[in-house]
């Protein structure tokens, strides 16, 4: 009782003589002041790592044990030390106690707290010592370590494609399943990752954690505010996968992969309505909105809705006069790339859309389909008196 009494009262006489810590017990202080000196008198006989305290080293023993003495009331999920099933509770509580100062986002774990906040501030304390490449997970830090001594354990049983992570397996085996376990609230979008789908629901949320440094512009993934990035540094983006057949470069290898279905002709992804197939699975569930009318992208000015982001964005021009496509002759600025290559057919002198009848040829697609109708007799805008 008189040990119990000490947690309530204020005195602590007991000082360490290097950081000013305060304890109520001498026993205490003795133990913390081993955090100075570096005593660490507890050894794990199986593997030497070594301990201050001996509750650490038995606790670190049921590693090599395999004994998960706690247990959940709830699932009966076990666990090996008391504070890791303290933490697991909280799965089905609910409760996440641990606030983000910046963003009000909530952790179950401070650890989990700690990492994010290296969003808001930049920090990222790992670094490759190889190509001094930084991270701020040290778990990422040791996947890209593989880039450099070419590793790729894990392995699908199916296709034979091996990966640094058993994540990224998980991820590929869905191409092979066509399964998409995750599932978005707000429009049903159905995806094969749970980060995919953490992505995907800013766009109902307009969260944008990620900011640049000098012009304060906010994306929603970290990928695109890298990409953003480089047109304040001038610095080309790393592309190491080339294409054997035209030498385009590319970040990563999936996109060369996906980009040599262009020389090959693959068009692994069927539409099931009208069988048309596609050489990516985003632009088949673009196309299938065709089917559904589904347009869950709405401009916020005018509530004029779209069926994918990309036509939100070039419509958004409408209103803010942005027109980032310039012509190198005569420096004529567009809000999107088809109407400025449509454009450079201008100083080209290329008309590439021809007439299967009399062979006569186009700059614009358009152009071609009302020339059409001189053949087909086809006239179809009728006076209303």
């Amino acid at each position: 009782m008189k040990q119990h009494q000490g947690k309530h009262t204020v005195e602590r006489t007991y000082h360490c003589d290097v950081c000013s810590k305060t304890f109520k017990r001498l026993k205490y202080l003795k133990v913390h002041q081993s955090v100075h000196i570096g005593h660490r008198r507890y050894r794990c006989d199986t593997c030497n790592k070594t301990f201050r305290k001996r509750e650490h080293l038995n606790i670190h023993q049921r590693a090599h044990t395999g004994e998960r003495p706690y247990s959940c009331d709830v699932c009966n999920s076990e666990f090996s030390n008391k504070s890791s099933l303290k933490v697991h509770h909280r799965v089905h509580t609910g409760d996440r106690p641990y606030r983000c100062g910046t963003c009000n986002k909530t952790f179950r774990k401070l650890e989990h707290l700690n990492i994010h906040q290296r969003v808001h501030t930049g920090e990222r304390p790992y670094r490759c010592d190889v190509c001094n490449m930084t991270f701020s997970r040290k778990s990422n830090l040791n996947a890209h370590q593989s880039v450099h001594t070419g590793d790729r354990p894990y392995s699908c049983d199916v296709c034979n494609k091996t990966f640094r992570k058993l994540e990224c397996l998980n991820l590929h085996q869905h191409v092979h399943t066509g399964e998409h376990p995750y599932l978005c609230d707000a429009c049903n979008k159905t995806f094969s990752g749970k980060s995919n789908l953490k992505i995907h629901q800013r766009v109902h949320t307009g969260e944008c954690p990620y900011r640049c440094d000098v012009c304060n512009k906010t994306f929603r993934s970290r990928s695109n505010l890298k990409v953003h990035q480089h047109v304040h540094t001038g610095e080309r983006r790393k592309r190491p996968h080339r294409c054997d057949v035209c030498d385009k470069t590319f970040s990563d290898r999936c996109k060369l992969n996906i980009h040599q279905r262009v020389h090959s002709g693959e068009r692994p992804y069927p539409c099931d309505v009208c069988n048309k197939t596609f050489s990516e699975r985003g632009n088949l569930n673009a196309h299938q909105r065709v089917h559904t009318g589904e347009r869950p992208y709405r401009c916020e000015v005018c509530n004029k809705t779209f069926s994918n982001t990309t036509n939100l964005k070039v419509h958004q021009r409408v209103h803010s006069g942005e027109r980032p496509y310039c012509c190198d002759v005569c420096n004529k600025t567009f809000s999107n790339t088809n109407n400025l290559k449509v454009h450079q057919n201008v100083h080209t002198g290329v008309r590439p859309y021809s007439c299967d009848v009399c062979s006569k040829t186009f700059k614009l697609l358009g152009h071609l389909k009302v020339h059409q109708r001189v053949h087909t007799g086809m006239r179809p805008y009728p006076c209303d008196v």
